[in-house]
């Protein structure tokens, strides 16, 4: 054991032992890097790794059931939409949804924003209108809202940040008024890993008659959420951070206001009566859902939502919390690094993930060296362009951790990470 090692508190066996159990549903982590060494995924917040019991939901659709739903009468077509279906109330049950009708299916968590920018957006905001956002958001959130400003004249406002990185509550306070239409906002920011105090911003919202949409994305499969209990108004998910497949996502927003919402694309599957000059559109939630959806990726994620229902959320955060500590002491141990947003000291409801500067030292370089240990980690700027400008870096670097993250590999990484971070100084 290294000197670093020794001075760190190892967690409980539990969590290790938790994290092996559930590794072997995991196929991809079986295999190994070209110089032999076990593949070590660190990149958790960008995309899920997918287990067994998701692999074979979509083989057994696309093997067994491969038919377009809601169209057919024939019993492939009754299999498929009873499997589709039951996806939809999967999602219902699994963020606490009053009915399954709440549930819109989409094809991720940008297009379920972009739904509510172009069909809630564009039927009731104007100029002089507000949309309240934060500093933090992801692309996803920032790019729909300005294009939503530039059709209608509404003016989008952005709540800064506290010097530890979370929300500043005392400027959105001061930037929330009654022009205020839309606070939309991230749960858990997927660069400073900082959860947002949605229990202080969505009353808040409310009480000067705005809506909230949250974007749940990094949040979903790390803590239990349940839409009632937080009052939003919107929320939106994504299916290949929940341990689903790529090209699938929800969004939930109250009955009574997607009723109200007219439709966002126009086709099949959508209308009710079709005529050569009009049309009448489907009932909830299909009236959003234009052509044939993504169908096996829909079942692929029912099953993801009911794998992690059945290890259940409660546990794996108080697992992920266990390991964030464990990965925060050991980055902090390395001379040079600095690390964004807040310790889970500072924030213990903190995201699984941590986002770090290397003095001198380019993030690019730092991830292609780790990959060459078999080490996956994430650089850039994460999709958050203005708040690495606010950093004053282009980039950053990333590693993001899940229940099957071990510790052993994040130590691995940590000694790896001192390693490159001294041939990188000694040779630039």
């Amino acid at each position: 054991m290294t000197t670093s090692e020794a001075s760190v508190a190892r967690p409980s066996n539990d969590i290790e032992s938790t994290a092996y159990r559930y590794r072997s549903d995991f196929p991809i982590l079986a295999q190994r890097s070209a110089d032999g060494r076990p593949l070590i995924y660190l990149d958790h917040a960008a995309t899920s790794q997918k287990p067994r019991q998701v692999l074979d939901a979509l083989e057994h659709y696309y093997s067994c059931d491969n038919a377009n739903v809601h169209r057919g009468a024939h019993q492939l077509s009754a299999r498929a939409t009873e499997d589709f279906e039951a996806a939809r109330s999967t999602a219902a049950s699994f963020i606490g949804a009053a009915s399954a009708r709440e549930i819109v299916f989409t094809r991720n968590a940008s297009e379920a924003i972009n739904l509510v920018a172009r069909s809630w957006g564009d039927a009731n905001l104007k100029e002089g209108d507000e949309v309240l956002l934060t500093v933090m958001e992801h692309h996803s959130n920032l790019v729909p809202w300005q294009l939503l400003a530039q059709r209608t004249g509404c003016r989008l406002r952005h709540v800064g940040l506290t010097d530890d990185g979370r929300l500043d509550l005392e400027d959105f306070r001061s930037k929330l008024s009654d022009r205020t239409r839309l606070v939309s906002l991230v749960h858990v920011s997927n660069t400073l890993g900082c959860c947002n105090p949605l229990g202080d911003v969505i009353p808040a919202a409310h009480q000067v008659g705005a809506l909230v949409l949250v974007d749940a994305c990094q949040s979903l499969a790390h803590q239990p959420i349940n839409v009632s209990d937080l009052d939003a108004d919107f929320l939106v998910g994504s299916s290949h951070k929940l341990c689903g497949p790529t090209g699938m996502g929800f969004l939930w927003a109250r009955e009574a206001l997607l009723e109200a919402m007219p439709p966002f694309l126009g086709g099949g599957e959508m209308i009710q009566d079709v005529f050569l000059e009009s049309s009448s559109w489907a009932d909830l939630p299909h009236k959003f859902e234009a052509g044939t959806p993504a169908i096996g990726e829909a079942v692929g994620m029912g099953a993801a939502l009911r794998y992690l229902q059945d290890i259940g959320l409660k546990d794996i955060q108080s697992w992920e919390a266990e390991l964030t500590r464990h990965l925060f002491a050991r980055l902090e141990a390395i001379d040079g690094v600095r690390i964004l947003g807040p310790t889970p000291d500072q924030q213990p409801e903190r995201g699984a993930l941590a986002t770090f500067l290397v003095d001198g030292v380019h993030a690019n370089d730092i991830a292609a060296l780790m990959d060459a240990s078999g080490i996956c980690i994430r650089s850039g700027h994460h999709c958050c362009q203005p708040l690495h400008r606010l950093y004053g870096v282009t980039a950053s670097a990333r590693a993001s951790l899940s229940f099957i993250t071990t510790i052993d590999e994040i130590d691995c990484f940590s000694e790896e990470l001192a390693s490159t971070v001294d041939f990188l100084k000694a040779h630039t």
